[in-house]
Order: C-alpha cells, then structure tokens, then sequence
C-alpha cells in the first residue's frame, strides 16, 4: 500500500511543477516582447539635444587658428600634473599664472602654441615628456553686442569679426517691427583699418552737406544718406548708420566686418502720420522711397470735402531740431499735375477741409446726389 500510494503523490508532484513552468513560461516570454517594445520605442524616440544648444551663443567664423585675448578663459590641463592644471583667466597684461613657472603670456598665442609652449617648459625640469591641452572656454575678448528689434537680443562670442549680417542671422533674425537703419557703435579707429585684410569695401562713405540755399523740401535730408553717413567720433568712440534695407536687397558694401565689444542697435521702424480730411487717418510704418501719393493712398485717399490744394507737410529738422510748414498741392499731386513729394520718418501730413464743399456737399445731398459721384481733387 505505501508503495502505490507513493507513486500517485509523486506524479501529483509533477504535474504542479509542470504546470508551474508552463505558467511561467509565457509570463517569461511576455517581460521579453515588452522590454523589446520599450527598446525599440526608445530607438525610435527622437533625442534630446544637450542643455545649453538651443540658442547659439557662441559662433565659430574664422579664418584662422583663433588667438588668445586678455579677458579670455582658459582650461589647462596637464597629465601627471593636477596641481598645475585648472581654469585660468588672462589677466590685461595678456599672460596667466601658474604655479613654478610663474607669469606665463598667453596673448597673440593659439591654443596649441600656448600647450606647447608649457610643455617645452615644464620638460626636464618638472616633468618628463609632458602632455599639456589647452582649452579656450570663453571669448570674453571676442563678444558682440546686439539690442533693438531683432528676435534675440544679447551678447554673443563669435570667433573672427563676423559681417553685420551674420550677427543679425546669429540673434534670430530681424523682428517685424525692424526699422530702416543699424547703428554700429564701436572704438574709434583711422579710417583706412576699415579695409580688412581680404580687401573688403570701407564701412561707408560721408555724404556731402547741403547747400543752405536749397528749398524746404531739398533741405530734408535724403533717407539714404541720412542712414549712409560715415563713422562719428566721439570721446575715442564711433557710431555708424547702415541702411539695412539695402543691405538685405544686395548692397552688400554696407555689410562691415564688426570688431569685438562692438555694439550694435536697430531701432523699431519709425512712422509718419497723415491726418485731416482722409478716410482713415492714422500713423503708418515708414519705408525708405515713401512719398506723399503713397501716404495718402495709404489713409485710403482724401474725403470729398477735403481742401487738397491746400494740404501742409509739418516737419523736423532733424540737425536743427526746427519745425517746418511745407504747403503743397495734394490735389495736382494725386492727379499727376505736380511731382510728387518725397516723406520721411515723423512727417504729419494733414489735409483741410474746405468749408465751401462741406456747404455744397450738403445741398447736393439735399437734392439726392450723392458727392462721391462728382469728387474732384
């Protein structure tokens, strides 16, 4: 009897550990498709670009090996030898300090020619054979300055002396609200260094005065030349005007190498103002060339009532700071009779009315005729 009952228990046994691993199996197997699902998920996932790259604030434009400035960071590192390396900042007399070689000058040295130029220092007398890297961690002597109506504002280390343009691109962009002019400010310097090495045009040529004879219309400043006058001295510092629109349509001599700690500003666009006797009077955003035909076209033209020929254009000098009244003929200008007017930034064009035609305009609607049908200028 113990013999056949043994038996029976032992295949119960059995069978439940077989049951158990079929159990397990397909458990076992399902963890497997799920780790590969995840990894496969993970494979296809796009990556995560390290912090600190969504915004460039360093920019690489180099001709050359790049040259250690006072005021940059640097990182020396030297095998065997961790009590000379370490983060160090040239100092304005160009050089850094290190410990048994003292002052050593980093200035108008590569980063190769500085780890070099350690190493042959420190052989034979420190170490033997030694191994030294030299990093450049901040341009602080190469940073760029850009504020205004561009869409990233700030400060930029650009290796080189980067075009105007390309800071522009490197801040995002110009911002919608971008006027017609940059202004470079910078250290004064002679003129004939505004002639890089690779033969590039001088910054911009000064534009000759006017003639005090000249009519009110001829004194105001021509737009260009207002935004392509040479370098301003001023206490050893200079400001420059470029006309930006010109040089996004391909001028492209008014595109200057900057130097560094340069600072440049671009102004939001500046307006002019059309008011009286139109349909929809207002400011409107300046562009280079505006002229009064447009002005008033943009005010969607004058009313019936409107007293055209004795239309008036107040302006400021901007030298002077003296206000002017220049009275035109709206009228033959809008009909072609007289050339038209040129506008500039900050102009108040105002269009009476006429007291005759408010009369007149009442008693023809008095009568059924509308005054739109009979509109004259």
């Amino acid at each position: 009897m113990k013999v056949e009952a043994y038996y029976p228990q032992r295949l119960l046994i059995s069978l439940v550990i077989l049951l158990c691993i079929l159990a397990l199996g397909p458990a076992t197997g399902g963890l497997t498709d799920c780790q590969a699902q995840s990894q496969e998920s993970r494979r296809r996932a796009p990556s995560k670009p390290p912090d600190g790259l969504g915004v460039a604030s360093a920019v690489v434009d180099v001709r050359e090996d790049y040259r250690i400035n006072p005021g940059d960071v640097i990182d020396i590192q030297v095998d065997r030898a961790p009590e000379l390396s370490g983060m160090r900042r040239v100092t304005a007399s160009g050089t850094i300090r290190m410990a048994y070689l003292g002052p050593v000058t980093a200035h108008g040295k590569t980063a190769d020619e500085l780890g070099g130029f350690i190493a042959d220092s420190l052989n034979g007398r420190y170490l033997k054979n030694p191994r030294v890297t030299v990093t450049i961690e901040q341009l602080n002597s190469q940073t760029f300055f850009i504020q205004g109506a561009v869409n990233r504002p700030g400060a930029y280390q650009i290796e080189g002396r980067p075009s105007l343009l390309t800071l522009i691109t490197v801040a995002g962009g110009l911002a919608e609200s971008h006027g017609s002019t940059a202004f470079i400010i910078r250290e004064a310097r002679r003129p004939e260094s505004d002639v890089s090495d690779a033969g590039e045009p001088k910054a911009l040529s000064i534009s000759q005065p006017k003639s005090a004879s000249a009519s009110p219309l001829s004194q105001s400043p021509s737009h260009s030349e207002d935004r392509d006058q040479g370098p301003e001295d001023h206490g050893g510092y200079e400001s420059i005007r470029v006309n930006i629109n010109g040089l996004l349509r391909g001028d492209f001599d008014k595109n200057l190498r900057l130097d560094p700690r340069s600072v440049v500003h671009i102004p939001q666009a500046e307006v002019f103002f059309v008011g009286g006797d139109v349909n929809e009077p207002g400011s409107f955003p300046f562009k280079e060339g505006a002229t009064l035909r447009q002005a008033i076209a943009l005010a969607k033209g004058m009313k019936y009532t409107a007293a055209s020929g004795r239309a008036i254009i107040f302006r400021e000098d901007p030298v002077t700071r003296k206000k002017q009244e220049i009275r035109i003929d709206a009228g033959k200008i809008m009909n072609g009779i007289q050339e038209d007017v040129e506008i500039i930034a900050n102009d108040i064009v105002i269009i009476p009315n006429s007291r005759s035609k408010i009369v007149s305009g009442a008693i023809l609607s008095a009568l059924g005729v509308s005054p739109s049908r009979i509109l004259r200028y």
